[in-house]
């Protein structure tokens, strides 16, 4: 059966994405709390077309403003992880990264009453650990990961990866990847940051990368009779003014074309079962 999926999905961070960078002056953390006018505009849109999303909160945004991820869940969207901090795992020993897995949950279970399902990176990142610790923690799905494009599939453990000779790949394990792409990120195309080391431009045109994103969903359509496409956006990004409404003509575009949209986990157990078949 011909399908093509479409994932919709918001990372939430509001201000920890900047607090992880040391970014703690006045300015950023206000730049982050936009986030919580974006988040606003981003569920009446959503709303308005009858859309489940998936929000990936870190554990410590949930404490922080529990009233705007209560109104995630009120709205029948899904709660990822994504973290107790903003701080990339891959940074991490063991024990902190586990430590995060468990009190990031403990707030969305808090909040939605079950532990969440998928796991997103914070800066997409793992470390050599983490697919063993989702494993052992009960998640479905983790979405940080970029070995495909349209069809999701089974995270290794256990890659030895050299400099010299070939790489050892490990053993696909029972933890779906549902691929991600920083070409389909709202980050890299808009954001403009200034530190003293470096300068990333942004603030590309909405109507450019907006075509960009359909000619994605285009090219799926022309290559695979079933797949998934996932676009990875911020609130505090996307609901700027012209970005809204680039999002809007994404939606309705997309429709026009046929796409499905789910949220992750529904992606990823359609996937599920079709690989069991």
């Amino acid at each position: 059966m011909t399908r093509h999926v479409v994932c919709l999905t918001f990372d939430f961070d509001v201000m920890t994405g900047f607090i992880a960078r040391g970014m703690t002056t006045p300015t950023p953390i206000s730049r982050g709390e936009f986030g919580l006018v974006g988040l606003s505009r981003i569920l009446d849109l959503l709303n308005s077309h009858a859309i489940r999303s998936t929000f990936f909160v870190p554990g410590v945004v949930i404490d922080m403003f529990p009233d705007a991820c209560e109104r995630i869940i009120a709205a029948g969207h899904e709660i990822g992880h994504h973290g107790y901090t903003h701080m990339p795992p891959a940074g991490l020993s063991r024990g902190q990264e586990e430590d995060g897995l468990v009190k990031g949950n403990a707030a969305i279970a808090r909040i939605s009453g079950k532990p969440a399902r998928g796991y997103r990176s914070p800066s997409w990142d793992l470390s050599p650990h983490t697919v063993d610790l989702l494993l052992a923690h009960g998640f479905q799905y983790e979405s940080s990961m970029m070995g495909n494009d349209y069809t999701p599939y089974y995270a290794r453990r256990g890659d030895e990866i050299r400099l010299e000779g070939p790489c050892v790949w490990g053993a696909p394990t029972t933890l779906i990847e549902m691929p991600i792409s920083w070409t389909l990120d709202d980050y890299p195309h808009f954001e403009f940051v200034r530190t003293p080391s470096y300068v990333m431009q942004g603030l590309m045109s909405a109507h450019d990368v907006l075509q960009n994103w359909i000619d994605d969903f285009l090219y799926m359509r022309r290559v695979v009779d079933w797949g998934v496409l996932t676009y990875t956006m911020h609130p505090y990004v996307i609901g700027r003014g012209h970005r809204m409404l680039m999002l809007e003509r994404l939606i309705v575009r997309l429709g026009e074309l046929g796409a499905v949209f789910l949220t992750m986990e529904e992606a990823a157990g359609e996937f599920g079962r079709r690989a069991a078949v």
